[in-house]
């Protein structure tokens, strides 16, 4: 059976109806090419109109066996659900299964983040006598001043800092856009970035607008930033699995602590719902609890 027709509607659809990013569009199909490889190597030669919650219940059931934990399974279902949910917006089928579909249970899963201590130590060790010192510094230094997506900072453009008034605007998921506060130190970093290495690069055509360059004068990949974050974490010994997106829960997290408002986070991080900026009360209760249990002489 060739589903080649329906992949490429379904990739139209999240890239023009959903605006969704590259990388989460690649994600959603995979999960959908999942399904369709289930039903040929079970010889079930079925139409999407055909597919019965039957045969998608016995799908889950074979990736959990596969040893998927549950948060890689909902992630799963959850790209199904919403490829039906093209099928149907296009009339290629008259019912949705996937409506029947339940997801596995999953925990709260809270967020790893880095104290004040251990982001100056990961930006200290920057060795600053190296060309792109300068540049990873201003990175990490824009990372925990304003919270951004890794997306967001590989494609953050120098029309989009406004210094004077300390904001950046931000595109962020489906193409919303949003200003950022930007510390006084981030943007003194950003600027002795450009004088020391990105004003004497060879900017390539197309790329003279966005902020952070590598030494062949194009934009910073998202791998890039992850290979520097990694990188500096084995520099200093420190023991916990780090990435950009511990930066931006390291910025909500500390504002939660300090006492911010959270819809004021969560207009900062860019979430649609209030939900899921929520997750930082649960970290702030997990400190304000270890500190009770440190210090309290009756804990």
């Amino acid at each position: 059976m060739n589903y080649t027709s329906y992949i490429k509607g379904f990739e139209a659809w999240l890239k023009l109806e959903k605006s969704l990013s590259p990388n989460s569009i690649e994600a959603y199909i995979d999960d959908v090419n999942k399904l369709f490889a289930f039903l040929e190597t079970n010889n079930l030669m079925l139409q999407p109109a055909q597919l019965q919650i039957t045969h998608l219940q016995e799908f889950l059931q074979g990736i959990g066996a596969s040893g998927l934990s549950a948060r890689s399974q909902a992630r799963i279902i959850s790209g199904v659900k919403s490829f039906f949910k093209y099928l149907l917006l296009e009339n290629i089928i008259q019912d949705d299964p996937t409506t029947l579909l339940d997801s596995p249970k999953l925990g709260r899963k809270l967020p790893d983040t880095l104290c004040v201590e251990e982001i100056d130590k990961l930006i200290n060790a920057i060795d600053l006598s190296m060309p792109e010192g300068e540049r990873n510094k201003a990175l990490l230094e824009t990372l925990y001043s304003s919270g951004l997506r890794v997306s967001e900072l590989v494609n953050l453009k120098l029309s989009n800092i406004f210094e004077e008034i300390g904001f950046l605007k931000i595109t962020g998921k489906g193409n919303k856009e949003r200003l950022v506060p930007i510390g006084k130190t981030a943007l003194k970093q950003i600027n002795y970035y450009k004088e020391k290495y990105r004003n004497h690069l060879m900017i390539n055509a197309g790329h003279e607008d966005f902020l952070f360059l590598n030494r062949r004068g194009r934009k910073l990949t998202r791998e890039m930033i992850f290979t520097i974050i990694k990188t500096l974490a084995v520099k200093i010994n420190l023991n916990k699995k780090i990435s950009p997106h511990t930066f931006r829960h390291s910025f909500a997290t500390h504002l939660v602590e300090g006492g911010a408002d959270l819809r004021a986070v969560q207009e900062m991080l860019g979430h649609e719902s209030i939900t899921t900026t929520e997750i930082y009360t649960h970290l702030n209760r997990d400190y304000l609890r270890e500190n009770i249990l440190k210090f309290h002489p009756r804990a």
